[in-house]
């Protein structure tokens, strides 16, 4: 499965728990990126921000059979990282995603916004 493939997998996950504003940076053409791509979303409790990451894991898990390299952020349940090597999940809560603005920091990818499902 290639990186594309897997990243939509990811989407499937966080939409299952009704994720919001989930974006899709492409990082493939950014010189010095540590992944393909990064999936970001929010959700807007710490239950629902530890619901969206074990859905994004089992649906990974499900659809091809991979376990992440690392996972981080379980225990604050504020960003949530799940790292699959080319594609890297990163859970918010609104707050956090504000402050630290990862798709300011990785203005040259190709940034697409994941329309919400009716």
């Amino acid at each position: 499965m290639n990186s594309e493939e897997l990243s939509n997998i990811v989407v499937k996950g966080m939409e299952e728990i009704k994720a919001e504003d989930i974006v899709i940076m492409d990082l493939r053409k950014v010189k010095g990126a540590i992944s393909d791509f990064f999936i970001i979303c929010s959700g807007n409790s710490d239950t629902q921000i530890e619901s969206i990451a074990a859905s994004v894991e089992h649906e990974v898990k499900t659809d091809c059979k991979e376990i992440p390299w690392r996972k981080e952020g379980f225990t604050n349940r504020e960003w949530i990282l799940i790292d699959y090597v080319n594609v890297v999940a990163h859970i918010f809560n609104k707050g956090k995603r504000e402050h630290y603005a990862i798709e300011e920091l990785w203005g040259d990818a190709i940034i697409t916004q994941v329309p919400k499902n009716a």
